[in-house]
């Protein structure tokens, strides 16, 4: 039995995770307290004697400079870095830019609840006149994807999903056959979809996968936080909480 093991973070705490706003596509930087859990995530992984052939994040800036912090905490920032759109969180549509406890005071914290962590249910799209709508459809990172007909206006986790595994697939497994040493940072939505659909990620937490011959997760294990249990709890808690009325 071969086993295989693939390291993942999400980015650490955002400006708009700091303000408990939904943010989606729409391209926040990291708070100071986010760079800090970065910084934290890769002396965790230089501790555990991590080495790494290649990394993979998203599009948006807060992923992609919690993946920079965390090479340099370790020393690896000569190795390839490549940045996919569909590593993106989920796209909330018209909840984008909006307060998540006051989105659950005006439509009840069950529907919130809902749009966050039901597989199939949407978000109200984003409609053009949305205030953040064409700074998000007309940057030009996106100039080589998505196309026009796959460009979200809002996404279930299913969406997310569908344009998620493609990668996985057709990029990621291949070199974990391979025997590459492979490092994600990308965020909790397009995370949890790649493994397991309801955990809440907590920001800048490493987390080691651990797949089977058939790339299927092990039982008893098969994911590892490498942090202390008790301030993984707090982390996910505080997660959790982010959508409740107070």
């Amino acid at each position: 039995m071969v086993n295989y093991k693939i390291v993942m973070v999400r980015h650490g705490e955002s400006e708009w995770n700091q303000k408990n706003l939904f943010c989606g596509w729409f391209d926040s930087n990291l708070s100071e307290k986010g760079r800090e859990e970065a910084l934290s995530a890769g002396k965790a992984l230089k501790d555990a004697n991590y080495k790494f052939d290649v990394a993979y994040t998203s599009v948006l800036t807060r992923a992609q400079d919690t993946l920079k912090l965390i090479l340099e905490q370790m020393d690896q920032t000569d190795i390839p870095v490549n940045r996919t759109w569909r590593l993106n969180e989920r796209h909330y549509g018209s909840l984008t830019g909006h307060n998540k406890a006051k989105i659950a005071a005006k439509y009840g914290e069950e529907q919130v609840i809902i749009w966050r962590r039901s597989f199939i249910a949407l978000p109200p799209p984003m409609s053009l006149q949305h205030r953040y709508c064409s700074q998000i459809v007309d940057d030009p990172r996106y100039k080589d994807g998505p196309s026009k007909e796959e460009f979200p206006f809002t996404e279930s986790l299913e969406g997310t999903m569908k344009r998620t595994l493609p990668f996985w697939y057709d990029v990621i497994v291949p070199q974990i056959k391979a025997g590459k040493s492979i490092l994600i940072v990308a965020h909790g939505n397009s995370l949890r979809v790649i493994q397991i659909m309801s955990l809440n990620f907590p920001t800048g937490m490493p987390f080691v996968y651990t797949l089977g011959e058939n790339l299927k997760p092990i039982p008893n294990g098969s994911l590892q936080f490498l942090e202390d249990s008790e301030i993984v709890k707090k982390a996910m808690d505080a997660v959790a909480a982010e959508g409740k009325t107070k």
